[in-house]
């Protein structure tokens, strides 16, 4: 009798054991879109605000959605440049890992009122990958897969964005969701939005989608996670929160940390940025409004 009760506690401890090492740990994180940063408009202030609340949550690290400086599209190199440094000298303050999401703000000189040369090694998208880093990327953290896209692209005839996924990073993309296992949860961030309802809200349910305001072909990028467990979709640029829940995928759009561009909330969006808490497989998503509030 004592041998077999010796044998069931010792089964009953290994698949207790079992249980804890296949349990995912919990962890969070935080996502800030839409920064603009800028020297005017108190912005910086409102940036360490928005830092130092960030901190006091410790998150295990913190995902950008893009637009981080006011702009790069229409300025000067030198311009663009002083933006650049203003950005990268303020994340400094940021207690914890930080991975950057290109917006379109980040793309020095396509308009023509920048009146950049195109033969400039810092031109367009080069500037974002010499001063921040790669454009996509992908990494692993307790158990999820992140992956950070580019999803603006130049129209053909110059002087214009859109929203797009370009065939170099849908194959480059294709090869990386080959190394996880199909059950991995995964979490993706797209400056421009994959989906929204924003659009039928502003304009009305009939009207026409710009192709600034979404990925034109999300379809296409979606369709290679068919197979995988895609759980939450990212997005900026909009300055408005939402979160679309369809067919077992959150699609949220973060607000922003400027709201309008430093001067207010944004079509009732406070200035925020979202926080994502993870329990084993499952997630939880608040609107963080940091306090900033603008100067009368």
């Amino acid at each position: 009798m004592k041998n077999l009760f010796s044998k069931v506690l010792i089964l009953f401890l290994f698949v207790g054991l079992l249980s804890c090492q296949e349990e995912k740990p919990g962890f969070s994180f935080c996502f800030l879109t839409d920064i603009h940063l800028e020297t005017g408009q108190n912005a910086v202030a409102g940036f360490q605000k928005a830092i130092g609340k960030v901190n006091e949550m410790k998150p295990d690290f913190v995902i950008t959605g893009g637009d981080l400086i006011m702009d790069a599209l229409g300025q000067s190199y030198g311009k663009s440049d002083s933006l650049y440094n203003l950005y990268i000298e303020n994340q400094k303050s940021f207690a914890m890992p930080v991975y950057n999401t290109m917006g379109n703000h980040e793309v020095h000189g396509w308009y023509e009122s920048s009146k950049a040369d195109r033969n400039h090694p810092e031109f367009g998208e080069k500037m974002f990958e010499k001063r921040i880093g790669p454009r996509h990327l992908s990494f692993d953290h307790k158990g999820w897969h992140f992956i950070i896209l580019d999803s603006v692209e130049e129209d053909e005839k110059g002087n214009a964005y859109f929203g797009f996924i370009d065939s170099l990073q849908m194959e480059w993309l294709k090869a990386d969701l080959a190394k996880i296992a199909k059950e991995t949860p995964i979490i993706v961030s797209t400056h421009i939005p994959f989906i929204t309802a924003e659009t039928q809200i502003e304009n009305g349910p009939m009207a026409p989608v710009e192709n600034g305001w979404v990925v034109n072909n999300s379809k296409e990028v979606l369709s290679l996670f068919e197979n995988h467990n895609l759980k939450l979709v990212l997005q900026g640029h909009l300055h408005i929160f939402e979160d679309i829940y369809i067919r077992g995928i959150h699609f949220v759009t973060g607000g922003a940390v400027s709201a309008a561009w430093w001067g207010g909330p944004y079509n009732g969006t406070e200035e925020g940025f979202v926080q994502v808490h993870i329990s084993g497989n499952e997630l939880k998503i608040d609107y963080v409004d940091y306090g900033w509030e603008v100067e009368k």
